[in-house]
């Protein structure tokens, strides 16, 4: 069933029959459905979330694929709830990122939030991708990494000139959330949808409960791994796993609906621009500087492509990563968090806006989830584009692949659980531990004579290192000795005692452990070079064997707490 196509019109809302008495500090069914409040309430019909602040329990929010919100200032936020100052609750800024922010209520025991429970339970849809989204989400001892999939389904009401006609919904928008295993931080990886990668086979399961094998394709656009030959969410997921050799533990799908109802819902998103805006295609028309979008204008921003940049989709991705962040802040602003009305069409817009892995497929899960993510503060969510660079196949690229240079260091960083916020203050922390063990003087790059040899698993290691040491590094005496006699499980790094100088100085270039330099006997140096023997352990160039891993240089990456615009 479709997100959209859900058939409440006849429904009754759940929240209208129930109010809350302040004598009592509970809900209590409104037998007349007139209008009229119980004694003494005063809250009211459309209002179902009124005195939650003031009744000792705060709203939990679980977000959705494009956001949660801070409004960037740095100031604490005000209060404002009918002129009082509160103290601020750490519940209230529970938050998870899936398309929008959903907003809950939790108190325990009430009837009128199992009632509001219910009704929003009953707007998620859920897809069975099997052992794809199996991971429990309430362990804050692991990381935990989240697809955000926007589809190009041309669903919903006004929908019907976006998109590509009769698709299926491809992948168009893709983000992996990857939130680190002490919850402080987190990396939203953008996926281009044009890149050209390997589609792995992948199980799905069929309306009568059947599995069927769905054949893996390689060479093919991202963005068909969802859609294309009756292949599901899981199968895009297990696509990213197979690029980024981290495990997706659960997806979250919205539409194009999800953008124009949950900007709408927060009461708009504020979006800038370096120049004004006119686009024929998307509709797009604002004005330099600061503005207010939301529905099908909020839509029109994030799907505009040829009034930016180079007009790539690269470049779209700038775009949506700022509309991200800019709802991200938002919603953790107190006109949201304090403002009950905004929370009950947060929560009723981004669940009917969902389609979720069973795993955690119901608001019950979501909130789990959402109490994971709720530490995590606006200035150490870190956006990022995959790097990638034009598909060499094509004599003029409009695809891109990824880049094998960079792309490893980023995929390994996120291995490692760094965060892109602490990479600087933590390369140092790692150098310093290395140089107190590798004391001595370090030769100039200029004077590292080295040849690897590729002794582990990952093909093209040794050229690729060698390319890396010349071109990044400035170690011209680097050359390729092709693949070891033997395989190894360690990186080591042979030489002579008078060439200590440049081990350490190649050690400190790439990373490596004290444990890796296996130092020969007396004058076997000379005119030889060390002799670098890449193993197992070791992930691509650039990529450090021991403390944090090393972030890519130039790479497209911003932070959530701070506004760019557009250019």
């Amino acid at each position: 069933m479709d997100a959209h196509q859900r058939g409440r019109a006849e429904e009754i809302d759940p929240a209208d029959q129930w109010v809350l008495n302040p004598q009592t500090g509970n809900y209590e069914l409104r037998l007349n459905h007139s209008g009229t409040e119980s004694p003494g309430a005063s809250g009211g019909e459309g209002d179902p979330f009124h005195g939650v602040a003031e009744s000792g329990e705060s709203p939990g929010l679980v977000p959705a694929q494009r956001s949660a919100a801070h409004d960037g200032s740095g100031q604490e936020p005000r209060s404002g709830r009918r002129g009082r100052k509160q103290p601020r609750s750490r519940r209230r800024k529970v938050l998870l990122w899936t398309g929008g922010v959903m907003a809950l209520v939790t108190l325990a025991g009430s009837a009128g939030a199992y009632a509001l429970y219910q009704k929003f339970n009953g707007n998620l849809v859920t897809v069975d991708v099997g052992n794809a989204g199996s991971k429990t989400v309430a362990h804050a001892d692991s990381p935990l990494n989240i697809l955000i999939i926007g589809t190009d389904k041309r669903t919903g009401k006004g929908n019907e000139g976006y998109g590509d006609k009769g698709s299926t919904g491809h992948a168009d928008t893709n983000i992996l959330f990857h939130v680190s295993a002490d919850r402080t931080n987190a990396t939203a990886l953008s996926i281009p949808r044009d890149l050209i990668t390997d589609v792995p086979d992948c199980t799905t399961k069929q309306p009568d409960g059947s599995e069927k094998v769905i054949p893996g394709t390689d060479g093919i656009r991202f963005n068909v791994s969802l859609g294309q030959e009756g292949r599901d969410p899981g199968c895009t997921m297990r696509t990213v796993e197979k690029i980024t050799g981290l495990p997706v533990d659960h997806f979250m799908m919205v539409d194009f609906n999800a953008v124009k109802t949950l900007s709408t819902a927060v009461g708009g998103v504020e979006v800038c621009l370096a120049k004004p805006v006119d686009d024929a295609d998307s509709h797009l028309r604002l004005p330099a500087g600061r503005s207010t979008v939301e529905g099908e204008q909020a839509l029109a921003f994030v799907r505009t492509r040829h009034s930016f940049g180079n007009e790539s989709d690269l470049d779209r991705i700038k775009i949506q990563q700022q509309f991200i962040g800019s709802m991200i802040r938002r919603m953790k602003s107190d006109d949201t968090l304090t403002d009950p009305r905004k929370l009950f069409k947060l929560a009723d817009a981004a669940t009917k806006a969902l389609t979720v892995d069973s795993g955690i497929g119901s608001i019950k899960k979501l909130t789990s989830l959402a109490r994971e993510l709720g530490r995590i503060d606006t200035k150490n969510i870190t956006f990022v584009t995959l790097p990638v660079v034009d598909n060499p196949a094509e004599p003029t690229p409009v695809t891109v692949v990824v880049d094998q240079q960079k792309a490893p260091q980023l995929f390994g960083l996120m291995r490692s659980d760094t965060s892109l916020t602490e990479v600087k203050a933590q390369e140092r922390a790692a150098r310093a531990k290395r140089d107190a063990v590798l004391t001595g003087t370090r030769a100039k790059p200029a004077d590292i004579k080295v040849e690897v040899l590729n002794g582990g698993d990952l093909t093209g290691a040794a050229g690729a290192t060698v390319r890396w040491l010349q071109q990044e590094k400035g170690v011209p005496g680097s050359t390729n000795g092709s693949n070891a006699p033997v395989k190894i499980d360690r990186t080591t790094l042979a030489y002579a005692p008078e060439q200590a100088d440049q081990a350490r100085a190649l050690a400190d270039l790439m990373g490596l452990p004290a444990t890796a330099l296996k130092q020969g006997k007396p004058g076997s140096g000379g005119t030889q070079a060390m002799v670098l023997t890449l193993g197992a352990d070791y992930e691509g160039a650039g990529v450090p064997l021991t403390g944090p891993r090393k972030a890519p240089e130039d790479i497209q990456k911003a932070s959530a707490d701070k506004a760019v615009c557009a250019k």
